[in-house]
């Protein structure tokens, strides 16, 4: 069995666990919460004899965000499914990538105190489709990523803080982290921090994480997450660092637009240059904006 057949049973078994839960009792159904939003955003610039100078391009960026949460009496159990991707065109080159995300998160708590949860948590993440380092000098490109390559997984025990719907902190002292590189070609190099010719690698810490969301002004939302991961077993003062922000504007029932931004920091993951030379560990940062069609449901 594929890696992709073995992702896809997951989610498949999720789904049916919770249409399950669903479908099992009247009462059952109203402690879920389930709802979403996607996006689909284009843009496109042309010219013909301009004075000026440019070049014709065209952007098209997709954003799926579902979620399904259960409450009842104590216990608490939250999943989300996270999903982006986008694609740029301009004159003289060919279609490139310029998003790609997908993550699965599930969060089980019960409640031990007013605002405190024992908690366990599962995180997803991976992307879909193949990344590329161009080198625009000498037309050439090089394969730096692709599906399950790198994927990580966190797995995580602790207690969950949570004062309102808005706010969560969860401190998790216990956490095994797992990164894979499950291509052969990016195995063999020591890609995202894997050993050459190994294609796991985990790792064991601390792990914090901060959720906060609200509505700014009317029709403008803000929300952002912030996850911290300390590796005890190996320089664990280089703490490994992934900061979302997204903040959504809407126009209409069906028009809005989103401001989007990532920050990564990853010790065990070196910058790679035009040519293929890794140059170490850097700051990755990654900003999104898009005006186009939305749903909220």
């Amino acid at each position: 069995m594929t890696s992709k057949n073995i992702f896809f049973l997951i989610c498949a078994l999720l789904g049916t666990s919770v249409l399950s839960a669903q479908e099992s009792d009247q009462d059952t159904v109203k402690n879920w919460t389930t709802g979403g939003v996607g996006s689909l955003t284009f843009s496109q610039v042309s010219f013909q004899n301009w004075a000026a100078g440019g070049e014709n391009s065209y952007t098209l960026n997709g954003i799926f965000s579902f979620n399904a949460n259960y409450k009842k009496d104590r216990t608490t159990w939250e999943n989300s499914l996270d999903l982006g991707y986008g694609i740029v065109k301009q004159a003289g080159r060919g279609v490139r990538k310029s998003d790609d995300k997908l993550e699965v998160m599930s969060k089980y708590g019960y409640k031990s105190s007013s605002n405190w949860y024992y908690t366990g948590s599962f995180t997803f993440r991976t992307q879909f489709d193949k990344g590329y380092k161009y080198n625009e000098e000498e037309d050439t490109k090089r394969e730096i990523s692709t599906f399950m390559a790198p994927a990580y997984t966190l797995l995580s025990a602790g207690m969950d803080y949570k004062p309102s719907d808005a706010f969560s902190l969860m401190i998790s002292p216990v956490t095994g982290k797992t990164t894979f590189v499950l291509d052969d070609t990016l195995s063999s190099r020591g890609a995202f921090g894997v050993k050459k010719g190994n294609k796991i690698r985990n790792e064991f810490g601390g792990f914090v994480k901060m959720a906060y969301k609200t509505d700014v002004w009317e029709n403008v939302s803000f929300s952002t997450k912030l996850d911290l991961f300390s590796n005890y077993l190996k320089e664990p003062q280089n703490v490994d660092v992934n900061w979302e922000v997204m903040i959504s504007m809407k126009v209409n029932e069906y028009l809005s637009a989103t401001f989007n931004t990532q920050l990564v920091y990853d010790d065990n993951i070196n910058y790679v240059n035009a040519r293929g030379v890794e140059k170490g560990p850097r700051i990755q940062f990654k900003e999104v904006f898009g005006a186009g069609l939305s749903y909220k449901f």
